[in-house]
């Protein structure tokens, strides 16, 4: 069983920056694959980015150039450093996590353990 707990939310101005972590209870945490998702209000839940084997990187395109998803497992920690914010970044961003695998995944279901998601506002 894994646990994750987010922060780092808040509220920022267009333009600029925050880093969100998620802190992972549990053994083995870098054989997890860990991700980044988001919820705006009325809106479905969406994949935002992931890290998995060999710290392989991958990003929605809405959010490439701009944001950059890390871990420190020696830490159990994963993080999303979000740099040149803009409004429609607005929304819930929840932290999951799934067992190894060695390609990526980037549909809700396919993601087993979830955080309890922390807060992104970003005023125009």
């Amino acid at each position: 069983q894994v646990q994750l707990v987010e922060s780092g939310g808040g509220l920022v101005q267009a333009g600029g920056s925050l880093r969100l972590s998620c802190t992972a209870s549990g053994r083995n945490f870098n054989t997890y694959n860990m991700a980044w998702f988001r919820q705006a209000p009325g809106k479905e839940r969406e994949f935002v980015a992931a890290i998995w084997r060999f710290d392989s990187t991958y990003y929605t395109d809405s959010v490439k150039g701009r944001f950059t998803i890390s871990r420190d497992n020696a830490k159990n920690t994963a993080s999303l450093q979000m740099n040149s914010l803009k409004p429609e970044d607005t929304a819930v961003y929840y932290c999951a996590s799934r067992s190894f695998s060695t390609t990526v995944y980037t549909g809700r279901n396919d993601y087993q353990y979830w955080g309890q998601g922390t807060q992104v506002t970003v005023s125009s």
